[in-house]
């Protein structure tokens, strides 16, 4: 196979000026595409801002030989959402490729977190994804182009104290399987990206209070889950040789998987009652012979695709 190449493409990508999102737009840069980096250049906890982080990572794809641009607005705006947009059209064209990789953090027990953390982390990560899906689609129905959503393996309940981050990022698993039920008919593929990566997310000092263990204990645990080694799976979804739809991809240190929703035949009864469930838990629980269900489950390749893309 031929490298997989991006020429002529035009990406946004979110959260483009530091870690996973920094990777991704250098990838799609030294393959070929023009790139829009939308970073506010914000702390952890989506305070304060910076157009640094976003000129920087449009200096260094210059100075490679491409083309990028920043845009300096926040995911939670649908009016710097329609900006970003705008900006990608007015310098290259239009939009090809949109990867929603935007996100902050606040990580604690449920009892310690505040209904306006829940908020902000729904504002940003949910409705950030949303409003950027929205003012992008038109572009994205024009070119047939491909979504990549950034979603959370957390959303399973893997760690403890990521209630908000959890949560929110479940909205978005969800609104990207929901729309990959509509997308096809527009021609968009739209799939999901979850990545396993030590960032400022995830760093030792961060794991070390959702964990309330000494940072020293993931220090070297993370140190093989680079943003490089997980990257490629999101750049494989935004590529047209990619005919996924409705699938969910998690990555990291040097691992791709596939994460599906399951469900098993469970008990069935006529005459169903408390005491029967009851009687039957074991059997309910029982998730041997599950099979995959939804969008990806029935149709996970388009029309064109062969027809076992995408099935395993």
């Amino acid at each position: 196979m031929g490298e997989l190449r991006f020429d002529g493409k035009v990406a946004i990508v979110t959260g483009g000026g530091r870690g996973m999102g920094r990777t991704h737009a250098l990838g799609l840069a030294a393959r070929g595409a023009k790139v829009v980096i939308a970073d506010r250049g914000v702390a952890l906890d989506g305070s304060g801002g910076s157009s640094g982080p976003a000129d920087e990572v449009v200096a260094e794809i210059k100075a490679a030989g491409g083309q990028a641009v920043a845009s300096y607005g926040s995911v939670d705006s649908e009016a710097d959402c329609a900006a970003t947009v705008k900006l990608a059209v007015d310098t290259f064209g239009g939009v090809d490729i949109l990867i929603n990789n935007a996100g902050i953090s606040e990580m604690d027990l449920f009892e310690d977190l505040t209904a306006e953390a829940y908020r902000r982390l729904v504002q940003v990560h949910y409705l950030g994804t949303v409003y950027m899906t929205q003012a992008a689609w038109p572009q994205l129905v024009k070119s047939r182009g491909r979504l990549v959503n950034t979603f959370s393996e957390g959303s399973a309940g893997l760690h403890p104290k990521v209630t908000a981050y959890g949560g929110a990022k479940g909205g978005v698993l969800g609104f990207t399987l929901t729309l990959a039920t509509e997308s096809l008919k527009n021609g968009v593929h739209v799939n999901g990206f979850s990545p396993r990566i030590a960032t400022r997310m995830s760093s030792p000092e961060v794991m070390a209070h959702v964990y309330d263990k000494p940072k020293e204990a993931f220090a070297n645990n993370m140190s093989r889950f680079t943003t490089e080694l997980a990257s490629p799976a999101a750049l494989y979804l935004a590529h047209d040789s990619c005919h996924f739809n409705g699938v969910l991809l998690a990555a990291g240190g040097g691992q791709v998987m596939r994460v599906a929703l399951m469900e098993n035949e469970g008990f069935v009864s006529n005459d169903m009652t408390m005491e029967s469930i009851a009687a039957h838990a074991e059997q309910i629980l029982d998730m041997s012979q599950a099979v995959h269900f939804g969008v990806g489950g029935r149709a996970s390749a388009s029309a064109s695709a062969p027809a076992t893309a995408g099935a395993h």
